[in-house]
């Protein structure tokens, strides 16, 4: 079993819960140059608000920065504004899908920024 297909087994729990209860859920992605944040509607059918490194305000915002958009202030920018996306779109509350991937560095970064902007989970 290779990397991918670890991270994906241990994102299937996660993503069963989530369906069960029939929530929206913040469905985040990172790659080694970028990190992307989606928030899925509840049956899973459509993306309702999405943001990542590769939006032109943010690649902008990050310009001057090093690294670019594979680290942890690139991804708090990420959810800082994936956080106000879903204010705008009237979504307040969500659940948070991690993909598999660890709640530790640019995931967590991530997180605790879209917390802090206002939404919860």
């Amino acid at each position: 079993m290779d990397k991918k297909q670890s991270r994906l087994r241990r994102a299937r729990q996660t993503r069963a819960k989530i369906a069960e209860l029939g929530v929206s859920r913040l469905a985040v992605h990172r790659t080694n140059l970028h990190i992307y944040a989606n928030i899925i509607s509840g049956d899973g059918t459509r993306v309702l608000v999405s943001a990542s490194t590769l939006e032109p305000e943010v690649r902008q915002q990050l310009a001057t920065a090093t690294g670019k958009g594979g680290n942890s202030s690139a991804a708090a920018l990420v959810g800082k504004r994936v956080a106000e996306k879903a204010k705008s779109a009237g979504i307040d509350t969500v659940a948070f899908d991690r993909s598999g991937f660890r709640y530790h560095g640019r995931v967590k970064a991530l997180a605790e920024a879209a917390r802090e902007a206002g939404l919860k989970f």
